[in-house]
């Protein structure tokens, strides 16, 4: 099977962002890279912490409303589009809502060959990533660690708490490539 989309599932600070970089080097081809927080940081402002665009609580919980969802559903219609259109795409992203949120995803990418990867990276490890980054709210990625992760099906799972990003990275290389 040729995949065309890598989705990369995982809590905040569990290492996505990196494990997408390592696939570009390492994966034949040019595959670009997308994520979740792309879809925030183009966001207007006033859908940003607040109203029904998407919030982030003191504790760290995020809360998302109709226009998020709205320009969520757009947003994977377009990287859709540019898969159906020749591009490969690694998506980075958080199911917070676990397999709901999948099956938002997987309608989007129907039709289109999907590796479904779980990335995995215990709670008090996020959670000390988190703090180094400095730019999360405090308490998300505890939160997301596991949640993100009940009832979804994966066809890989790596754990970026326990193996290095380039090792996560070739071993699912290796089975994008198989």
């Amino acid at each position: 099977m040729s995949y065309q989309v890598i989705v990369l599932n995982g809590g905040s600070s569990s290492g996505k962002s990196r494990l997408a970089r390592e696939l570009q080097k390492v994966l034949p081809g040019a595959w670009l890279s997308l994520s979740v927080d792309d879809l925030v940081d183009a966001m207007p402002p006033a859908l940003v912490d607040g109203g029904d665009g998407i919030g982030f609580g003191d504790q760290g919980e995020v809360s998302v409303g109709d226009d998020f969802r709205a320009l969520e559903t757009a947003w994977m219609a377009g990287i859709a589009a540019m898969v159906r259109a020749g591009a490969q795409v690694v998506l980075d992203d958080v199911f917070l809502s676990g397999a709901r949120s999948q099956a938002r995803v997987r309608t989007q990418l129907e039709g289109l060959n999907v590796l479904w990867v779980g990335v995995r990276c215990a709670p008090e490890i996020a959670a000390a990533r988190e703090l180094a980054r400095g730019d999360r709210t405090p308490g998300m990625a505890e939160l997301q660690a596991e949640v993100v992760h009940e009832g979804v099906h994966y066809d890989l799972e790596v754990d970026t708490g326990t193996t290095e990003s380039p090792e996560c990275a070739r071993a699912v290389a290796a089975r994008v490539t198989s």
